[in-house]
């Protein structure tokens, strides 16, 4: 018999009281600066081709809806399912979306909420709530359980995202602590995702993140509509930790992390168009390369975490045919970044470069327990027999970026992609502005992107 307060319960009632008197003051200038981030990397994957896909997807499923929900840089309009579909796969398409741990909550949260109060227009004071929820829900299920499931071939952002979700809208809607916790348990019972797209370079994992919004709205509907709830549904005998995780629960440990450990403060932005797990890497081949200056290099050594090397796709050296597979790969991003510098979506797709396929076959990755996460030694051994060494040392701090770090990602971006710059300025004034404005202010920004 469980003795301890259930904690889709717990979770519940922290939930019901996140508002403008209980969120502290660094929590909500990160939460805006998410905003920032999320929108503005949207606008800069205007030009990749999974967008497309899920809005036709989209339209063929859901149909065109005169007062629905706007498809960023498209202009048609169709339900909130379809909308958080389409514009889901465009956020998530330069792999470049905020990271909380192993979870891209962003990609998932920004464009079903839009979504959700666009077509029901919400009163706009609960969107920086309900993103907080989303964050706060998702990324405490992340940080105790992903060194669990990743391993199995669960993917994080399906697996917790889902939860966020449904956490994010029956925040959104204003629903009670009672109905909130049913939603929970909705979300934990509709979780679900794998990682097999990475090791074989495909696009599956471009649509999980709408997927994973799809099925926390629909959480959270049933909810609202009075869905009789498991209320063990997180620590149970056959419940979602059990399930997916494969530990005992520690529903007491995991509740009395609410409000003192923000999972908000720890979502990492992404300073390049590779995985999460390669941020560092890049960084510090970038630096490598400046020390190289030019010289032949013979080898190169990276020692990195077991969790990050042992993501699928991690160890591929191809070849490969699709950004999907390249993004995730450390030797192909380490020789990249060596020889061409900064990686752009151009460098990422270039598949065929002869000098970044043969350095790429000379890069050994090696699974190091003694190097943190978010931390990569590189060994480059010269053809002259020098060596040169970067040992970098990095936390979710160092990506941990502010109001202004975030829209000069997002504008270099922009700039790499043609995005015109008024775009930026009014999702700025739209973000910082909040809770003033409307959610077409921020909707419109997409309708001045180029035409593709």
């Amino acid at each position: 018999m469980i003795d301890t307060v259930p904690l889709a319960r717990a979770l519940a009632q922290f939930i019901d009281g996140l508002g403008a008197a209980t969120i502290p003051p660094e929590v909500e200038a990160k939460a805006r600066a998410c905003l920032l981030n999320g929108y503005g990397i949207a606008l800069g994957c205007h030009a990749t081709e999974f967008a497309p896909v899920a809005r036709a997807a989209a339209i063929a499923m859901e149909g065109e809806q005169a007062d629905g929900a706007t498809l960023w840089g498209d202009g048609r309009r169709t339900t909130i399912v379809g909308a958080t579909l389409a514009n889901a796969a465009l956020s998530h398409g330069r792999a470049q979306e905020d990271a909380c741990g192993a979870a891209h909550l962003g990609a998932i949260l920004i464009p079903l909420l839009t979504a959700l109060f666009e077509v029901r227009r919400l009163p706009l004071d609960r969107l920086l709530p309900a993103l907080v929820a989303g964050y706060e829900a998702g990324g405490l299920f992340e940080k105790a359980h992903a060194g669990h499931t990743t391993p199995a071939g669960l993917r994080a952002s399906p697996i917790y995202g889902t939860v966020a979700a449904a956490a994010a809208v029956a925040k959104a809607m204003a629903l009670p602590a009672d109905r909130i916790a049913a939603a929970l348990s909705y979300g934990a019972h509709f979780a679900g995702g794998i990682l097999q797209s990475f090791a074989d370079g495909t696009d599956e994992w471009r649509y999980q993140v709408g997927q994973a919004g799809v099925n926390g709205l629909m959480a959270a509907e049933l909810a609202r509509q009075g869905a009789i709830a498991a209320p063990h549904a997180f620590e149970g005998s056959a419940g979602y930790i059990r399930a997916f995780a494969r530990v005992a629960p520690d529903a007491a440990g995991l509740a009395a992390k609410l409000g003192q450990e923000w999972s908000t403060m720890r979502v990492a932005f992404k300073p390049f168009p590779v995985c999460a797990f390669n941020q560092t890497p890049v960084t510090a081949a970038l630096r490598l390369k400046d020390r190289i200056g030019g010289r032949a290099i013979a080898s190169v050594a990276v020692r990195m975490n077991p969790y990050e090397v042992g993501y699928a796709g991690m160890d591929s050296k191809g070849p490969f045919g699709t950004v999907s597979g390249t993004l995730m790969s450390i030797p192909f991003c380490i020789a990249a970044t060596l020889l061409r510098g900064t990686p752009t979506m151009g460098i990422m797709k270039d598949y065929d470069n002869a000098d970044v396929n043969s350095l790429m076959q000379a890069v050994e990755v090696v699974a190091d327990a003694d190097v943190p996460t978010l931390s990569a030694v590189i060994s480059v051994r010269l053809a002259d027999g020098g060596e040169l060494i970067q040992d970098q040392r990095m936390t979710a701090a160092d990506y941990s970026y502010d109001h202004a770090r975030a829209m000069e990602l997002v504008r270099r971006i922009g700039a790499e992609e043609g995005v015109p710059s008024i775009a930026y300025d009014r999702m700025e004034a739209f973000v910082m502005g909040l809770p003033g404005g409307a959610v077409a202010d921020v909707v419109g920004c997409f309708g001045l992107l180029p035409k593709t």
